[in-house]
């Protein structure tokens, strides 16, 4: 019998090391494959070993940012190295492993490297692309680089009397305004190194026929989106959750092995949270990377206090930039009113999100939209306040709202700002106990069970990935 072997390279990100990190444990659990996972050293602070099953190697290499991507770096150089140095990694690692007599058979890489496609291809490995956003998303992209560029630009920006056109894009069910497109596509001039790296991918992805493209959802959720483009082979193969927080098959898996921030060392918010009363907590998150400005931070302290309702909120620790004075810059960044605000809820560093989506005391989510945050509420069954700030986050905003309608949208002023008011006008419609925050609530359980009937055994995205398992061998 053939050994099964994958490589799987991922960007150094932790929206993309977490969800491939679940996918790999999904790949072994479900062949017994061996997989090598490869990407720069400056993960490796936050891949946890004990997490990871039998079958797993790491693999990392030096970008030359092993310290990771700073303020104030060249993200052209950045992008330049990663491809440089992480193709001879690959390539080194595909041919030892050939001379050794333990081939690779299939190489699977995330989003942002499409460059790693190039390099399969030369070593003639099959390859096959890890979609990490919604498959909504993959289709926008595809439509905006084949044909449908002009019309998106010239509706999006053509709006009358402040309110914008919408365009509808073939197979997609919602009509979309230039706020529920990724940001690169409204701002390209702001976004060049992403636009660059999604041409490639796209005219990779041309050249193959038939191309199978794993992505981090599943069918009931996005139908029409996985059907949309005839040309590839979309599969649902998520939500990419940890075990413990789905079916409890394996009870000690309650990470999903990677995280880029130290967890609060102080890890009674979990307590706090547990004796709130049911559906009576508000989380607040925006990520790994979103930073919001001072003025944003203060007028979302002013929504929860004017909401009076106990909540977590995760406040990032800054980077500072060499040079700065941190003194100065931390007076500056504190919150005016943090003694009122922690004598109301609790403010963390950072948190186990799962764990605190999976409490009963929760009832609302505020997110950035980010997807890996999206699919994790959706799994536990949490209405969302939807605040995107860039990337995608405007169109899972959008699918959250008016498709799956487990959440409500801020509208920000004329200055791009959420304001306290506005916060609390959506968290009074999600929480209380009206005919929306009801709806809201019925439709997150339905979505809840829905996706752990999805990667439940003989569930949609359980048969999809060993439909593509058979595939290849």
């Amino acid at each position: 019998m053939v050994q099964h072997r994958f490589l799987l390279v991922t960007y150094p990100a932790q929206g993309q090391i977490n969800p491939s990190l679940q996918l790999v444990k999904r790949l072994i659990n479900t062949t017994g494959a061996q997989v090598t996972y490869v990407t720069s050293l400056s993960a490796r602070r936050c891949l946890d070993n004990g997490s990871i099953p039998d079958g797993l190697t790491y693999a990392l290499f030096s970008d030359g940012y092993d310290d990771g991507f700073k303020p104030g770096d060249s993200i052209d150089n950045y992008l330049s190295e990663l491809r440089r140095r992480g193709a001879q990694a690959i390539t080194d690692l595909v041919v030892s492993s050939a001379n050794e007599g333990h081939p690779y058979t299939c190489l699977v890489y995330t989003s942002f490297l499409p460059w790693v496609a190039e390099v399969a291809h030369e070593l003639h490995l099959p390859n096959v692309l890890f979609w990490i956003q919604p498959a909504t998303v993959f289709d926008i992209h595809y439509y905006y680089f084949n044909g449908y560029k002009d019309l998106i630009l010239d509706n999006t920006n053509s709006g009358t009397n402040n309110v914008p056109c919408s365009i509808e894009l073939p197979g997609l069910p919602l009509a979309l305004t230039s706020r529920d497109l990724p940001s690169f596509m409204v701002d390209t001039n702001l976004y060049n190194f992403v636009l660059s790296l999604f041409q490639e991918q796209m005219d990779l992805l041309e050249r193959e026929t038939n191309q199978t493209i794993l992505v981090n959802t599943f069918d009931a959720l996005e139908p029409e989106a996985l059907e949309a483009i005839d040309k590839y082979n979309l599969i649902g193969v998520g939500p990419l959750i940890p075990s413990a927080f789905w079916d409890s098959k394996d009870p000690l898996d309650k990470s999903f092995g990677g995280d880029l921030f130290q967890k609060s060392k102080d890890s009674s918010y979990l307590e706090w949270l547990n004796l709130k009363p049911e559906g009576s907590v508000i989380y607040v998150s925006f990520g790994s990377i979103c930073v919001l400005e001072k003025d944003q931070t203060e007028e979302i302290a002013k929504g929860l206090l004017d909401c009076g309702r106990p909540f977590l909120w995760v406040i990032r620790d800054k980077v500072n930039k060499k040079g700065e004075d941190n003194e100065a810059k931390e007076e500056e960044e504190m919150l005016s009113c943090r003694e009122e605000l922690e004598e109301l809820g609790r403010i963390v560093p950072w948190c186990g999100q799962v764990e605190v989506l999976s409490s009963p005391s929760l009832g609302c989510f505020v997110t950035h939209c980010g997807w890996n945050s999206s699919l994790e509420s959706l799994v536990s069954g949490v209405p969302m306040v939807a605040f995107p700030r860039w990337m995608d986050q405007g169109t899972n905003a959008k699918l959250i709202e008016d498709s799956w309608k487990t959440g409500v949208r801020v509208t920000p002023n004329e200055e791009g700002i959420v304001m306290g008011e506005e916060l609390k006008r959506c968290l009074e419609l999600v929480m209380e106990s009206g005919e929306i925050g009801e709806e809201m609530r019925r439709n997150a359980k339905k979505w809840k069970d829905l996706a752990r009937e999805a990667v439940s055994e003989g569930g949609s995205s359980e048969k999809n990935l060993k439909a593509f398992l058979d595939q290849i061998y």
